[in-house]
């Protein structure tokens, strides 16, 4: 994903997620993994205990005297620690068995900044404000073993969250191939990343508000000239009237885009035919397509409020500020391409779980656009990213490209003949 407004920089964040994990796995130690991590989630339990009555006096102290004391600070930063180790073992984003102590230097590692001043006003009140923060982390982190689903509902927005999916999917993946594939897995950091922020924000680490970009979630992402990418140049700005009568503005949108998808369906049919027989898509229906999607591409940003304008209603390329580009046609694998709605299941299932995080994303930043009048650059991020694997598995799908969908955030130059257009299958 190409963006010309930049969002801050990982070093100014006073949590951070740092991750040198090499993608290898052991088979075996993933078949086990939830076994093996038994006495860690025993430990993380009995931790959290102690962790909750020194979360407690470290409101108090901080809302008496506006900073928190270096001690309490320094268990609960450990704490924090310790629970993104065992749930980065436990969901298959690191391969080594972590410690027990929270110790700094595991692969998927967070560093958190010494205590410093906070306000008293956000310190008396961070159960409020925390309230959107607890909302993004049902639908990124799973509920159940792991502590950061310990305190709200499962699957409030009635979809697999992304941290249950890319470690489900990196489990059949891991144990095949011996490695973990590196979207997922930076799926995974991002969920653990937000995750991590959360925490030290509710236990009063840090006062920084905790950051949904995933640009600057994990530290360097991966440069990739996809066969279709995302590129953003919206400037943030929202009008508040729009923003307001978003769902009416949209009718004749969903109207069209629906009318239209009755069309793509069965161009897609004649394309699988084709592309079957020739190993390529033929011209004119991968233009149809291509537009479909652009289309349907720019109607979502709309909705979902990514973007600002009022889009048209041909799909054209260069006509939205948060626009995506599809990639001339190129051959594709026959095997692949008789196979393929086989092959795009475990896409989907990412699909449905960015499909959750997208409606919580609509949500928060429809409050915030009518209050401010800006789009929080976060927020903005975390929805073309969800745009962008949609649009990527719905062009998979229809033999636009053959490339499969990248779940993991990622920066996106422009496409080259030779990228990865004609690429096999995988789960990435």
């Amino acid at each position: 994903m190409s963006v010309d407004v930049m969002p801050e920089r990982e070093g100014e964040r006073p949590v951070r997620l740092v991750v040198s994990d090499d993608l290898r796995r052991g088979h075996g130690s993933v078949f086990f993994r939830a076994w093996l991590a038994l006495p860690l989630l025993a430990w993380l339990a009995i931790w959290s205990i102690g962790a909750l009555f020194i979360a407690i006096a470290n409101w108090f102290l901080t809302l008496a005297f506006g900073w928190s004391p270096e001690p309490l600070h320094r268990f609960l930063a450990r704490f924090v620690r310790y629970a993104t180790h065992t749930v980065a073992y436990l969901n298959l984003a690191a391969e080594p068995l972590p410690g027990f102590d929270g110790k700094p230097g595991y692969p998927v590692d967070i560093e958190i900044e010494p205590p410093g001043s906070q306000n008293r006003w956000t310190v008396a009140f961070r159960i409020v404000l925390a309230v959107p923060v607890l909302l993004l982390l049902t639908v990124l982190v799973r509920f159940g073993v792991d502590i950061y689903g310990a305190f709200y509902p499962p699957l409030l927005f009635g979809s697999i969250n992304l941290l249950a999916a890319a470690a489900l999917l990196g489990w059949f993946y891991a144990v095949a191939r011996g490695r973990m594939p590196r979207g997922l897995r930076d799926l995974i950091a991002y969920a653990l990343s937000y995750g991590a922020q959360a925490w030290a924000y509710l236990l009063l680490l840090s006062d920084r508000y905790p950051s949904s970009d995933p640009l600057t979630a994990i530290g360097p992402l991966p440069t990739r000239a996809d066969p279709v990418r995302a590129e953003v140049s919206d400037d943030l700005r929202r009008s508040r009237l729009t923003v307001f009568f978003r769902l009416p503005l949209v009718v004749p949108h969903l109207v069209w885009l629906l009318l239209w998808g009755v069309v793509a369906l069965g161009a897609a049919i004649l394309n699988w035919v084709a592309t079957l027989f020739t190993g390529v898509s033929p011209r004119s229906l991968h233009r149809l397509l291509a537009a479909y999607l652009r289309y349907q591409f720019h109607v979502s940003s709309y909705l979902y409020l990514t973007g600002n304008p009022f889009p048209g209603f041909t799909g054209a390329e260069g006509s939205y500020p948060v626009e995506l580009h599809v990639a001339e046609r190129a051959a594709q694998n026959r095997w692949s391409t008789l196979f393929r709605l086989v092959l795009v299941l475990p896409a989907l299932l990412i699909v449905s779980a960015y499909g959750a995080l997208l409606s919580v994303v609509a949500l928060l930043a429809w409050f915030a656009a009518l209050i401010t009048g800006r789009m929080p650059v976060g927020l903005r991020n975390a929805g073309v990213l969800a745009l962008r694997y949609g649009a990527q598995t719905y062009g998979y799908v229809f033999l636009v490209t053959g490339a499969y969908p990248y779940s993991g955030p990622c920066l996106g130059p422009a496409p080259s003949p030779a990228g990865p257009a004609a690429a096999g299958p995988g789960v990435e």
